[in-house]
């Protein structure tokens, strides 16, 4: 039976023609057809603490390095309480290769308030994660999902792909797809969900997509559209976009006053060079943005972090 968009719960909350008789069905799809795939360190931990560590490192960081960073930095780290304690300067030092160095900045305030407010805790409510420093919806829902295995859903680029192509059809907005995502998990499977689309978006629903063998091809709405251009995920809020060129970038030469900061010693004449080599303008309108950024301070013999 079809509902009518009025009275379709879904299509009032989102505008896409999803029936509940739909929803259901995608709900079993996803369950039943696509699996979880890559053993990553941060899987085998329910350590809330560890989990908010990994979810940071991953915005906007390769896998891979933060495979091979996480278990140092939780080394160093392991416990908020740690963290805040050993100073901010200690965690960049740590984040050395990580890049987006703010981030840093953000897991230890972090830490200093899950020590202040939570009793060295890290807080299992929405509400007050989305209170700490850097900690928007989607982190705190991969908290909520990985590490306290509450049933909501977590909307990245890969899950939003598959949502756009497959279930929808259609471009869609940030709220549209949390909404059918959140539809879509199934009681007590939100652990082994989330983490199967992550793995299904990052591996096979790709920016360029392996539809040949896909588990979910045969229902997907845009392989039935005979993958009619545009690609639905091309438009849908929250998926990735091509990234400028890392070599000669802000983001470079921040990285390397980064690294003259963390050295420790007098680098006066290491930032002349640069300003030698990039223009003066340049490094001072940089290191005036680390400075903003709370990652660094000027004194005497140059750069030092925090």
């Amino acid at each position: 039976m079809r509902f009518p968009n009025d009275c379709d719960p879904m299509a009032s909350k989102t505008g896409i023609d999803l029936t509940a008789r739909q929803r259901s069905r995608w709900a079993t799809l996803i369950d039943e057809r696509i699996s979880v795939q890559r053993d990553l360190p941060w899987r085998r931990t329910r350590d809330p603490w560890g989990i908010l560590v990994s979810e940071v490192m991953l915005q906007q960081t390769q896998v891979d390095r933060v495979r091979h960073a996480w278990p140092l930095f939780l080394a160093s780290f392991p416990t908020p309480s740690a963290c805040a304690e050993k100073g901010q300067a200690a965690v960049v030092r740590q984040w050395e290769g990580m890049g987006y160095h703010r981030r840093a900045v953000a897991l230890y305030r972090c830490a200093v308030k899950i020590v202040e407010e939570f009793e060295g805790i890290v807080p299992e409510s929405e509400a007050a994660l989305r209170s700490l420093p850097g900690i928007g919806p989607y982190t705190a829902n991969a908290i909520l999902a990985f590490a306290f295995e509450r049933d909501v859903a977590v909307v990245d680029t890969n899950v939003a792909r598959i949502l756009s192509r497959a279930v929808a059809g259609t471009p869609l907005t940030q709220r549209q797809s949390q909404e059918i995502a959140d539809d879509l998990v199934k009681a007590n499977k939100g652990w082994a969900h989330n983490q199967a689309m992550l793995d299904f978006g990052a591996m096979v629903c790709r920016s360029s997509p392996l539809c040949d063998g896909c588990p979910l091809k045969k229902s997907c709405r845009w392989a039935r559209s005979g993958f009619a251009d545009p690609d639905p995920a091309s438009k849908t809020a929250g998926t990735a976009r091509p990234q400028a060129a890392f070599a000669g970038s802000d983001r470079q030469i921040r990285g390397k006053l980064l690294s003259l900061a963390r050295a420790g010693r007098q680098n006066l004449e290491d930032i002349s060079e640069l300003e030698k080599e990039v223009g003066e303008l340049r490094v001072q309108r940089l290191i005036s943005s680390l400075v903003d950024d709370a990652l660094v301070k000027v004194t005497a013999r140059g750069l030092v972090l925090r």
